[in-house]
């Protein structure tokens, strides 16, 4: 049976995630899609979709998806679907979890990885991140989940634009680029956004095969070398730093940040291997996301390397073009990593 690809819906209290899963389900799309919540309180996606009022912990929706509240494990849950699957019990394509507003979604995330049984049924396709642009930057001040889940992005939806000016919108997209510049960030209005950008993304193959974009490094246009190192310090004076409705305003630093790496020279395999594992040892529950294309010594084809939290993974991905300069780009997101001992370390580890 081929993998059942699975996405994670996150976001923090308020911040669209339901909004944007009543469109995915009742859109007529032709997927069968099981959704997996996790209920803690939050308004049900269940109340005005679903065809009966169930006890069931699975209940069957009026366009043939599947909605499942997780009242115990997320790994029972996603054995449970994937057995009835196979059995024929259940029909559908795909699922989504739908975490609460709460959650840090790097345990969610690394069920997939961890777990042989759920890796052999699913395949982890991306983590999609709703942020709410009326509340985004008081809740990213206050709440290191919000942070968190910024971090740990594929895809990062910003709702709620509406209801803010436009300065409020570009500060608050200029301070998240900061936080996780490989998710691309689009606006979003009640939830409209075309499959295209919520299924099939292709985030986490972490061990797949897959041909990297080249350009998911790129600065964008307005953010140039010059302010490349800008970090959002106690004296920035960012508007989406400031806390609301003070009589002065209080700037926080993020603990969550990102910074890219690169590097002409190729690595030494052995040498990044030990110096890597050492890092994910350490400082492994602080890295959120990781991520790079490396120019390895005695390879003429790039290695695709990604990791989250202490698990990693790397695979070869296609020749570098002739003409194309060798060069290995990594980028890290977490919590108040240590960037020179990592720039220091991965300098030391290159031929």
């Amino acid at each position: 049976m081929a993998l059942i690809p699975a996405t994670i819906l996150t976001g923090f209290l308020g911040s669209g995630k339901t909004t944007l899963l009543k469109r995915i389900l009742t859109e007529a799309h032709g997927q069968k899609i099981a959704v997996i919540e996790n209920e803690f309180g939050e308004e049900n996606i269940d109340s005005d979709i679903l065809v009966t009022e169930s006890k069931e912990q699975i209940v069957q929706m009026s366009n043939g998806c599947i909605c499942c509240t997780i009242r115990e494990d997320l790994r029972e849950a996603l054995q449970t679907l994937a057995a009835r699957k196979r059995k024929g019990e259940l029909d559908f394509d795909r699922v989504v979890i739908e975490t609460t507003g709460l959650a840090d979604p790097g345990p969610v995330a690394q069920t997939f990885f961890m777990d042989d049984e759920i890796a052999e049924s699913y395949l982890l396709d991306s983590i999609l991140t709703l942020v709410d642009a009326k509340h985004a930057a008081q809740q990213l001040n206050d709440r290191q989940e919000a942070r968190r889940q910024v971090g740990f992005a594929d895809q990062i939806f910003l709702s709620k634009t509406d209801l803010v000016a436009a300065e409020v919108a570009d500060a608050l997209i200029h301070r998240v680029k900061h936080m996780n510049p490989r998710a691309p960030i689009q606006k979003v209005h009640f939830g409209e956004v075309p499959l295209a950008q919520v299924f099939d993304l292709r985030g986490f193959n972490l061990n797949a095969k897959l041909d990297i974009d080249p350009d998911f490094l790129k600065e964008d246009d307005h953010d140039h070398d010059h302010d490349h190192d800008h970090v959002h310090g106690e004296h920035c004076d960012h508007p989406s730093h400031a806390h609301e409705g003070h009589g002065h305003h209080h700037h926080v630093d993020d603990d969550v940040k990102s910074f890219v790496y690169k590097a002409d020279r190729p690595f030494d395999p052995a040498k990044l291997e030990d110096f890597l594992g050492a890092i994910v040892n350490i400082y492994g529950p602080r890295m959120l996301r990781y991520k790079g294309v490396l120019d390895m010594k005695g390879t003429a084809r790039k290695v695709i390397f990604q990791g989250v939290h202490q698990l990693m993974g790397s695979d070869l991905g296609p020749e570098w073009g002739e003409g194309e300069p060798r060069q290995s780009r990594m980028v890290f997101i977490g919590i108040e990593l240590p960037r020179e001992i990592l720039e220091q370390g991965l300098d030391q580890c290159l031929v």
